[in-house]
């Protein structure tokens, strides 16, 4: 992508790969590297940042609310694959589910809604000590919590087994240049 812009208000960014939230101000000119999932990821005086969708006007862009057109068709955990390769590491232009991130869905009906259910997600980081690991978690959390069958997501951590470029699908591997 590569679109050099300048900010038209003062935003809240993470900086990449710390997950440190840090201010960029008003006319701050930035390049846009990626916009995937709606999230765009920048580099500005040398660092690179995440900002997210609800702050696009910043750059000058629309606010890309996620949603998911429903299929009665289309189970729930099909729903939530879906929801979830549409997260991404905002260092690698690859989906979550395709960088091999994602171990497991769990869905159980909710005791108090026969309607809704509750998900819980087991995922990985390709490094433990990853500071962008709860900002993506969170991306996962929120997209998966915004499907209307779904009452309550819960990210589970885990790092065993440990992640390697094994667990990437073709696709992502091919995408990345390593095949």
């Amino acid at each position: 992508m590569h679109e050099i812009v300048k900010l038209k208000r003062d935003v809240t960014a993470i900086q990449v790969p710390f997950g440190t939230p840090c201010d960029l101000t008003k006319d701050t000119e930035v390049t846009i590297t990626y916009s995937l999932g709606g999230n765009y990821t920048i580099t500005a005086q040398g660092d690179m940042y995440r900002i997210e969708s609800k702050d696009a006007d910043a750059l000058g862009k629309t606010n890309l609310t996620f949603t998911l057109a429903g299929n009665e068709n289309t189970t729930l955990e099909n729903q939530a694959w879906a929801a979830l390769r549409t997260c991404y590491d905002p260092e690698i232009p690859v989906n979550i589910v395709d960088l091999g991130l994602i171990y497991g869905i769990d869905i159980t009906a909710a005791d108090d809604d026969k309607d809704k259910y509750n998900v819980v997600i087991r995922m990985t980081l390709t490094a433990p000590g990853c500071g962008m690991g709860p900002v993506i978690a969170e991306d996962a959390k929120q997209k998966v919590s915004s499907l209307p069958e779904v009452k309550s997501v819960e990210i589970e951590m885990v790092f065993d087994p440990p992640w390697d470029r094994s667990m990437m699908s073709e696709q992502a591997k091919l995408e990345l240049g390593l095949l």
